[in-house]
This record gives structure tokens, sequence and C-alpha cells, in this order.
């Protein structure tokens, strides 16, 4: 460890400055090797925290990790904001029936079957078992979104598998929540009661309440074409004041920043400000999965489960790993085949709900710091390493299954199908269609680069503009004059 910091004191300004200097250094490096490996960053940000941490390298002490559990807050309510984009009312009145029914099938398989798993067959305690399960519901958003991007797909079987990966967001929080409930209810010894399982669900439909209003507040402050206060400034002070207030009150601010979001975008259509956050966003997250990473300790994985059972956490982690995929896989087919989805969707979707990383790490955060000891360090360990190997295989799932759909292809006649025949029904020539597809697939070429560049494009505009206001203000030959009788004066 490096000599700047005295544990019994915590670490000193110099010393987080310098922790965070290194995180950010050591997530950017790692990302250079797994991008060569053709893996996600979020893979790459979890082996540096692991590299550097008090169970690697040991160059950030373990004090750093215990005055730093802001992050994860603040890392959900960015996750959450984004994860909102995609609850549209025209979206939801389309399919949303069959969005939920499919949502709750896939996410209620896969926690039960890893609650009888890790329960019955592995013999872990009751209260372990119910949380884990609880976080096998909760599906890696960011993970999906940036694979469907980076192939360009779309269709029925994209707008079902971004709207079942907002939604089971929704199922898993409230599902940890009452986890949590039940856990905490039995380590104090007071038995089940349906007090303790009613007042999270009550919070969180107070937080749900909470988050709309907070959207109606930032569609009032951003939509004041009078006012020149930044865009940015604005919508993260809004989200750091709704962070801290949960802070406060003691709950997830994840279903709030959805409810934030979802108001804000239906209310303005405004992506531009989604755009602007995600490109803000990556230190945030990045520092976030790094000291998730770091709070990573193999130690734990390879011993046996103490307290918690006689199985090693090896073997629950290898467990959880393979029991969730399938439940989420055979969850998301029942769920197809009731509501009668194409056969296409119904055989795939489930490859898709695959990886797992944000916001179950988060929350496995939330649960550490809230059951403490020897289980909390326990569950955040099985939920890492398994995000890991969910990261590695994950996205190459995930594009697996838009692949297999016909959501995306490398086939030129499929990516820009050219017609047959011209206006008046004649049969066109091989040239005249060889002509159509060039200029297609220019077309499909330009759209894409601009999906890839939005997000800077807009942040970019957005810095362009405030300082153009600002030479703007300097260049009045008003400023710093006075106004009397009409006229301005020095």
């Amino acid at each position: 460890m490096f000599p700047w910091v005295k544990e019994d004191l915590g670490p000193s300004a110099s010393a987080t400055i310098v922790s965070m200097a290194l995180m950010l250094f050591s997530g950017f490096l790692m990302t250079r090797l797994t991008k060569r490996l053709r893996l996600p960053h979020v893979t790459g940000y979890i082996l540096a925290g692991i590299l550097i941490g008090p169970f690697g390298l040991n160059m950030i002490p373990a004090s750093f990790i215990a005055h730093t559990d802001f992050l994860s807050d603040i890392a959900l309510a960015f996750i959450a904001f984004s994860t909102g984009e995609f609850f549209r009312l025209s979206a939801i009145r389309k399919n949303g029936g069959q969005v939920v029914v499919i949502t709750l099938l896939e996410a209620l398989t896969a926690s039960a079957l890893v609650f009888v798993t890790v329960r019955f067959l592995l013999n872990m305690e009751l209260a372990f078992s119910i949380v884990l399960a609880a976080l096998a519901s909760a599906t890696a958003p960011a993970s999906t979104m940036m694979t469907i991007r980076q192939t360009g797909a779309k269709g029925d079987f994209v707008d079902t598998l971004l709207q079942v990966v907002a939604f089971d967001d929704i199922v898993g929080l409230v599902a940890f929540s009452a986890a949590i409930a039940v856990a905490v209810s039995s380590y104090a010894g007071t038995g089940f009661s349906f007090t303790a399982l009613l007042v999270p669900i009550l919070s969180n439909l107070g937080v749900l309440a909470l988050g709309a209003l907070f959207g109606l507040l930032l569609k009032l402050l951003l939509l004041n074409r009078s006012s020149k206060d930044n865009r940015l400034i604005i919508s993260i002070a809004v989200l750091f004041s709704f962070c801290g207030i949960c802070a406060v009150l003691g709950i997830s601010p994840l279903l709030g920043c959805m409810a934030m979001s979802t108001v804000y975008i239906n209310l303005t259509d405004d992506e531009r400000l989604f755009r602007q956050l995600g490109y803000f966003s990556p230190p945030i997250l990045l520092m976030f999965f790094v000291r998730s990473g770091m709070s990573f300790d193999l130690n734990t994985v390879m011993g046996s489960g103490g307290r918690l059972g006689a199985a090693p956490l090896l073997l629950v982690g290898v467990a959880y790993f393979l029991t969730r995929i399938l439940g989420k896989y055979a969850g998301a087919w029942a769920g197809c085949a009731l509501v009668r989805k194409d056969r296409k969707v119904r055989n795939y979707l489930g490859l898709a709900l695959v990886p797992q990383a944000g916001v179950a790490i988060g929350l496995a955060a939330v649960g550490a710091r809230t059951l403490g000891g020897e289980t909390g360090k326990a569950l955040q360990t099985i939920i890492l390493a398994s995000s890991i190997l969910y990261e590695l295989a994950g996205p190459g799932l995930a594009k697996l299954s838009l692949y297999l759909s016909g959501s995306y292809s490398n086939n030129l006649e499929q990516i820009v199908p050219v017609a047959e025949t011209d206006a008046q029904g004649q049969p066109k020539t091989e040239t005249q269609k060889l002509i159509e597809r060039i200029n297609a697939i220019q077309l499909e070429l330009a759209a894409r680069q601009e999906r890839e560049s939005a997000e800077e494009r807009v942040f970019t505009e957005e810095a362009i503009r405030q300082h153009e206001a600002l030479l703007s203000q300097r260049a009045d030959p008003r400023r710093d004059r006075r106004f009397r009788g009409g006229r301005y004066f020095r």
C-alpha cells in the first residue's frame, strides 16, 4: 500500500485525489486490453479494481473504499435515469401488457431457480438465499444497449428487448427491497411479518412519486427559454439533490430516477439531455465499477461459506451463474409463448437477458452495507465474481440473439434490400440494383455514424453554446452600464 493513508483517520484529501486518479488511469488502461479481446469496458473496469485494490497490488487502501460508498448511489442514479428514456407512453400503450408478462416471468423464474438451488441444494441460510435470489432478477441495460448500438439492430425483437430490460430493473428493485426487509427481520430475530414486507413496498411507491415530481421540476427548469443556465449543471444538480434526499431517507434512488426520466421524456420528448448525460457519465461509472472491483475478495470466494452454510462460495457463485441463465431463458421463453410473440422473439430473447452488471453490483453494494459482516461481504463478492463472467459471456450471447432473430445481418442483401422492379413495374437491371444498393449502404453507414456520435455532438454543442453566450455577454456594449432615463451611462 502507498504510505499516504492513516487507516485510523481515513484518507486525506490528497490521498483521495490520487486514488481517484489511479482509478481513472487503471480503468482506462485495462480497457485497452479488453478492447483487443472484444470484451466490454465494464469487464476491464472491474478487473482494474481487482488489480489495484487491497486484495491485489494494494495500491489503494481499504479505508478509501469505506469512505466512497456514495459512488454507488450516484452511479445508480445515472444508470436508472438513462433507463427511464425507454418508458415512452406511446411504446407502453402499444405492447406494454405483453412486456409486463414477459418481464415478470423471466425475472421471477430466475429468482425462483436461484433460491431453490442456493437454499435447498447448497443449504445456505434463508436470509442470504432470499437476497441473492432477488438480485438474480436484474439485467444490465448498459451492456444490452451497447451491443444494439454496435450492431445497428432494429425491429420488434429490439423494441421488446429494450422494454423488458427497463421493466426488469423495476421488478428487481422491488424484489430486492422486499428481500432486504425479510433478511433484516430474520437477523433481528423478529421473524417474518407483513409489516416488514409492506414498508419497503410503500417506500418504493413514495420514491416513485417523489421522482415523478422531480421530473416535472427538471422539465420546468430546463425548458425555460429565457434562462441561459447550463442544462448539464441543472440536470446533475437535480439528480444529486434527489440522491441526497434518498440517502437521508435510507432508500435506493433507482426507482425514483427512473420515474424522473420517464416523466421528463414524456413531457418534453427531449432526447438531447440523455445524450449529454450519456457523454458526461463514463468517468463516474468507471470509478463505480473500479471501486466495485476493489471490493472483490478472492479469499472469500475460495474459502468456505462459514456461518452462511457448508458450501464454498465458489460453488455458490457457479450455481448462481448457471441457474440464473437457465431461469432467464426459460422464463422469457414461457412469457413470449404466453403472449404469442413471434417465434424468433420467443426462442432468442432469453439469450439477450444474460448480461448483469451495473444495477446488480449497485444493489449488492447496498445489500452488503445493510447486512454487514460476512454475509454482506459474501453477497457482494458473489455478485462481483458472477458479473465478470456475465460481462464476458453476456454481450456475445446478446449479439448472437440479435443475429439469430434477424434484427441485424452481415449480408448486404438483407441489410439494404432493393426492390426488383421500378415504379412502373418494370424489372430493374443488375446495374440499377447495384447503384441503389450502394446508395442505400452509404445512407445506412451515415446513419450509424450519426447514432454513434450523437452523445459527443450534443455535449459539444452545449459547450459551444455556453462559450458563445459568454463571449456575447462580454462584447455587449451595455455591459457594466446603468440605465437612466431611457439611456445607458457608464
